[in-house]
């Protein structure tokens, strides 16, 4: 029995002794190789980009001031280019000319009254109602007159004709003129970079039609009040357009730069997102033998650079390949170009 045991006990032995020798190249080859970068002291521009549709700088609907006219001429076409002042349509002078008939009518038969009245032959109220529709006479053929013909009120565009000549014109403008030098973009912004944005500060504008073109505007407004419900504030943008490249409507994106900040940067591959959650992570090398995990607050976005606002200090080592193989506290083995 005696013999057994010693034969067990000398079996134990020679195993654990086994185990000790091959532990050490298990942990040698359970080292990661990666590469390292430093982590980099920058200024950081900070820009903000927000999304709109180009409108008109003015835009203006061309009606006589009285309905029940007949148009004796429209001018312009849609996509003639218009200047202010200019005369555009020319309403039919036939009612003009009766009103003007029926006026003087009115304004002979108030004079032959009025010495009645002065005589006692008529009362106060009679003379009264013929004052009344002599005034509404005068006012009636005084808007035909302003009407007769109807000048553009700016320099732009014609973008619509509603009616053509001979029409009666009813309620629809007969045309619509736009301003289109310059445009303008309403952009809504945070209320946090209230205190950045100032009037005439410059805007990049980028159109999907000119990809790789930048346009530069202005602030030209901005409104005093915040949309409580948004927290955002109003500002309009003033964009030249000269070569008329632009046009209404055309969704636009306009970047303003908010000033710059100290920053910390690293490359955008040694930042990981957590699965299932917002975290974002990185590893940074502790003294060329171990990885640790670094919970990280990012910034924004710089080429292939991104900006650390926590986690990190300029000169520290973050991984940038074999990712997927580290942990905190990872054993690694820094590969040097």
């Amino acid at each position: 029995m005696k013999k057994i045991l010693l034969i067990m006990t000398l079996a134990a032995m020679a195993g654990g002794c086994t185990g000790k020798r091959g532990s050490a190249p298990d942990a040698e080859t359970k080292r990661v190789l990666t590469r390292s970068v430093a982590a980099d002291s920058a200024t950081v521009r900070l820009t903000e980009e927000f999304t709109s549709e180009i409108e008109p700088y003015r835009e203006n609907d061309i009606t006589p001031a009285a309905t029940g006219v007949h148009i004796d001429r429209i001018w312009v076409e849609v996509g003639d280019a218009v200047r202010q002042g200019q005369l555009v349509v020319s309403l039919d002078p036939t009612q003009y000319t009766q009103q003007l008939v029926q006026l003087q009518t009115i304004e002979s038969d108030y004079n032959r009254l009025l010495p009645v009245y002065e005589a006692g032959g008529i009362s106060a109220q009679q003379i009264e109602q013929a004052r009344a529709q002599l005034d509404v006479q005068r006012e009636v053929v005084a808007n035909l007159k302003k009407n007769i013909e109807v000048h553009s009120p700016i320099t732009g565009v014609v973008t619509a004709r509603n009616y053509e000549s001979g029409d009666l014109f009813a309620q629809q403008p007969i045309l619509h003129i736009m301003q289109i030098d310059p445009l303008k973009v309403m952009v809504n912004i945070s209320e946090q970079f209230y205190p950045q944005v100032k009037e005439g500060m410059e805007v990049g504008l980028h159109v999907e039609i000119y990809p790789e073109e930048e346009f530069t505007g202005r602030v030209s407004l901005i409104y005093p009040a915040l949309d409580a419900a948004t927290r955002t504030f109003r500002v309009e943008v003033t964009v030249p357009n000269a070569a008329g490249r632009l046009r209404p409507g055309m969704y636009a994106r306009t970047t303003f730069d908010m000033g710059r900040k100290a920053g910390v940067m690293v490359p955008d591959v040694a930042v990981q997102k957590q699965v299932g959650s917002a975290e974002r992570y990185l590893y940074v090398i502790v003294g060329d033998t171990l990885a640790e995990r670094r919970s990280v607050e990012v910034g924004r976005q710089v080429g292939d650079r991104v900006d650390i606002l926590r986690g990190v200090e300029p000169g520290e080592e973050v991984a940038v390949t074999a990712l997927s193989k580290l942990y905190d506290g990872a054993p690694v083995e820094i590969k040097h170009d």
